[in-house]
């Protein structure tokens, strides 16, 4: 039976739908899983298929049965119209920003946001004669005092990418609303599972589908989730831009998704657990998790997020550049990387001081990100009792 003959299907847990929406299996031969369609050239039946286009499929960049299943699937869980696939989490901001923008705009854009996309607003935005203002993370509904007469979009990141303040995202939505600009969200971090953008009307949801969708480090891939007003814009771009992923890379998009909400309790549960640990050592000043019941963002958390990664940021007690090294140098079971979401656990150190313009950083000491990845939690937190004591002798 196709999915889509059961009304019923949008009333099953989200767990239970991630494992069958985006699955036919009377077009796919009887497997489970659909196939890895590889194609450019898509060939017409006859002509007047050919100059109406009615048909599933026109050319591979603009999507196959591999990309379609795999969109399908977010679209479903995350609450949106439809979803496109570009082949990065940085291509895909780069496309929902700018479907909306043109010169002479000016967008507001959270202080807290993940760098490369600073840099996009700072260098790509800029040559387009669109100006970009960086707003506090903490402002909700205050955020209206920064909107101008040509501000076209408001830009959210909830937590933060490195230092993880929350939002009020139904008062900045609110403020966006009554004043018709269009909102656009990273929502890499909760993920589809664990933060619903299209129940609080954001008009559009990216995801670097690279970290938990794939959730296994070995592919690059993005996501774009748009509610029905804003699709159309977001569905233009990305063929202009002629984004698309690579079969394999969808593939393993579709494959790591069917197994995310096991995967992202895991991070969820051991992240809080060492979290939790962290705050009570001597050498750690902050630990900045907004699923911790002292974070200053756990209120907003708790109201509007279902659950939490495995990516959370500490501040140490002071430091120097000897203890950085021996602390990052005596980690065994966290690797340095920079990027994260697989089963990997990870640990780098980071400062936003040079970038960070409407909230200067300042911080008690170095500061460090952790991806708690799929580890036994108790080796994790061993593993950092001994660079904590490495960290302690270095200082």
């Amino acid at each position: 039976m196709s999915n889509t003959d059961n009304p019923d299907k949008k009333q099953r847990h989200q767990e239970t739908r991630i494992l069958h929406v985006g699955r036919d299996t009377t077009k796919q031969f009887g497997f489970v899983n659909p196939p890895i369609v590889r194609g450019s050239t898509v060939v017409y039946p006859d002509y007047d298929s050919l100059t109406s286009r009615e048909v599933d499929y026109t050319y591979g960049r603009q999507g196959t049965p591999t990309t379609r299943s795999l969109e399908t699937v977010i679209a479903d869980i995350e609450g949106g119209y439809q979803t496109v696939l570009p082949p990065s989490g940085l291509a895909a901001l780069a496309c929902a920003l700018s479907a909306f923008l043109k010169s002479g705009d000016h967008i507001l854009v959270t202080d807290s946001v993940y760098r490369p996309t600073r840099r996009f607003c700072d260098e790509v935005l800029l040559r387009m004669n669109i100006e970009t203002t960086y707003y506090d993370p903490s402002l909700g509904s205050d955020i209206a005092s920064l909107v101008k007469s040509n501000t076209r979009l408001i830009f959210l990141e909830a937590p933060g990418s490195q230092t993880f303040e929350m939002q009020d995202i139904p008062a900045i939505v609110s403020v966006a609303r009554d004043k018709d600009i269009w909102t656009v969200m990273d929502n890499t971090w909760a993920s589809p599972l664990y933060f619903k953008p299209f129940e609080f009307d954001i008009d559009v949801s990216v995801q670097a589908a690279t970290k938990y969708i794939i959730g296994h480090s070995d592919a690059m891939l993005g996501s774009i989730t748009a509610n029905e007003r804003a699709f159309e814009l977001i569905e233009q771009n990305f063929i202009n831009f002629g984004l698309c992923p690579g079969p394999e890379d969808a593939y393993l998009g579709l494959r790591g998704i069917r197994t995310m909400p096991v995967r992202l309790k895991r991070h969820w549960e051991s992240g809080v657990k060492i979290a939790r640990w962290l705050r009570e050592q001597p050498e750690i000043a902050r630990v900045l998790h907004p699923a911790l019941e002292t974070d200053p963002g756990y209120a907003l958390w708790e109201r509007d997020f279902l659950g939490a990664s495995g990516l959370f940021s500490i501040i140490m007690n002071g430091g120097s550049e000897a203890a950085t090294r021996a602390f990052l140098d005596r980690l065994e079971l966290f690797a340095m990387g920079y990027s994260w979401g697989g089963f990997e656990s990870l640990a780098i150190p980071f400062d936003p001081t040079s970038y960070r313009t409407a909230v200067p950083w300042s911080a008690e000491g170095t500061a460090f990100r952790l991806h708690v990845g799929l580890d036994e939690p108790d080796d994790l937190i061993a593993d950092l009792e001994s660079a904590l004591y490495a960290w302690k002798h270095a200082a």
